[in-house]
C-alpha cells in the first residue's frame, strides 16, 4: 500500500520508530493488553530507556545525526489520562493532538499526512491512505525517523 504511487522507490520501516510506536501503545494499555505486552520486557525499563535514548540521540552538538518526532493523534471526544499523556511527553517527546476522526475524518487524515510530511523533510507522505479504515482510525499515532544521506 505504501509503494503505490511510486513503486521504484523504497520503503522504509525504522525499528526505532515502531519499538517506540509500541511502547507508547503499552504505556496506555491495561488488563489482558498490558500483561501480554510486558511478557516481552519490563514496562518500566522499556520507558525510561526510550527517555534516555531519545534525549542523547536528538541532544544538540552531537557528532551524529538522527532526527525523531513522534505524535499521539487521538479522537478529540475520547478522555485520554492526564498521567499517560503526561507520560508520553516525558518518556517519548510525544504530545497529544486530538482530532475530530468522527466528524472530520478526511481533515484529519490529511492533517496527519501533513505532519508526517513536514516532520520527514518531506520524505515520508501518505502514510494514511484515502479513504482511512474507519474502525482502525479512532487514535492513529505516528512515530518516524527521517533518512539521512
Amino acid at each position: 500500500m505504501l509503494c503505490q504511487d511510486r513503486p521504484s522507490q523504497n520503503v522504509f520501516f525504522s525499528p526505532l520508530s515502531i519499538s517506540s510506536a509500541l511502547a507508547m501503545v503499552l504505556l496506555g494499555a491495561k488488563g489482558n493488553t498490558k500483561d501480554q505486552m510486558a511478557q516481552v520486557s519490563s514496562p518500566e525499563d522499556i520507558h525510561k530507556g526510550f527517555q534516555m535514548l531519545l534525549t542523547q540521540v536528538n541532544k544538540l552538538g552531537s557528532k551524529y545525526l538522527l532526527t525523531t518526532a513522534n505524535r499521539l493523534f487521538g479522537e478529540k471526544t475520547y478522555d485520554f489520562l492526564s498521567t499517560f499523556k503526561e507520560s508520553c511527553l516525558q518518556f517519548y517527546h510525544a504530545e497529544l493532538e486530538q482530532l475530530s476522526f468522527a466528524e472530520a475524518t478526511e481533515k484529519s487524515r490529511e492533517h496527519i499526512n501533513t505532519w508526517v510530511s513536514k516532520e520527514t523533510k518531506g520524505q515520508n507522505y501518505k502514510l494514511l491512505p484515502s479513504p482511512p479504515t474507519p474502525p482502525l482510525f479512532s487514535s492513529p499515532l505516528s512515530s518516524t525517523s527521517p533518512p539521512h544521506c
